[in-house]
C-alpha cells in the first residue's frame, strides 16, 4: 500500500470529519445557548475534540495490535466504515440522523464527540498509524490541518448557512460523500489485494 502524502491524509481526515454536514447539528445543539456564549462553547468543544483525536492517534493502533488485527483486515474494515459513512452522507435518513436533542449548554457530547471526533475520524487515524506508524509526525500534522480547516468552517457556521442555504450545504455534503466513496473503494481493493497476495505466498 502506497503511503499517502500529508495533503491527501489531511483531506481524508477533513472529509470524514464532515464539517459542512455538521453545521446543522451544531446550530441545533446550540439553540438553547445564549448567543454571546455560543462562540466560546464551540471553541471549547473543538479543543476537547482535538485532544481526543491526538490521544487516539497514538493509542488507537496499539489497541488493535493487542487484538492481533492484520493490516489487510484493518484496511478492509476502514474501507467498509468509510463506505457506510459516505452512503449516509449521500442518502441520509431521518431514522439514522446523528442530531441529538440537547437541553442547556452542551459539554463534550455531542459537539466534541461524536460530531468532530467521531468514529469515522478515529478509524481513519488508526488506519494511518497502523500501516505507517513511523510517519506519526506527518499524521499529526495532517490531523492539525484537517482540524483547523474544520474548525474555521464550524465557527463560521451561521454565516455559511446564510450564504449557501440549506440546499447548498446538502449539495456540498453529497459531493464530499462521493469523494469518500472512491476512497473507500480503493481501500477495499487494497486490503483484499494484500490478503490474496499473502495467501498465495503461504
Amino acid at each position: 500500500m502506497t503511503p499517502p502524502s500529508i495533503p491527501s491524509a489531511a483531506l481524508l481526515l477533513f472529509l470524514v470529519m464532515d464539517p459542512l454536514g455538521n453545521i446543522p447539528f451544531f446550530l441545533s445543539a446550540l439553540r438553547h445557548v445564549e448567543p454571546a456564549r455560543q462562540s466560546r462553547v464551540v471553541q471549547r468543544e473543538l479543543c476537547i475534540a482535538l485532544v481526543v483525536l491526538v490521544l487516539f492517534l497514538f493509542i488507537g493502533a496499539r489497541l488493535l495490535e493487542l487484538l492481533q488485527v492484520t493490516g489487510s483486515a484493518l484496511t478492509v474494515a476502514g474501507g467498509v466504515i468509510l463506505l457506510l459513512i459516505a452512503l449516509r452522507m449521500i442518502f441520509p435518513t431521518s431514522e439514522k440522523s446523528m442530531e441529538e436533542d440537547v437541553s442547556g449548554e452542551p459539554f463534550i457530547v455531542p459537539l466534541a464527540i461524536p460530531y468532530v471526533a467521531g468514529p469515522s475520524a478515529l478509524a481513519t487515524e488508526i488506519l494511518l498509524m497502523s500501516r505507517f506508524s513511523d510517519r506519526w509526525s506527518d499524521w499529526l500534522l495532517a490531523l492539525l490541518i484537517a482540524w483547523t480547516a474544520s474548525s474555521v468552517i464550524i465557527l463560521a457556521a451561521s454565516g455559511l448557512r446564510k450564504i449557501l442555504g440549506q440546499k447548498g450545504l446538502i449539495a456540498m455534503e453529497r459531493l464530499m460523500g462521493m469523494v469518500l466513496i472512491t476512497v473507500a473503494t480503493q481501500m477495499l481493493m487494497n486490503g483484499i489485494g494484500e490478503y490474496l497476495t499473502r495467501q498465495q505466498k503461504v
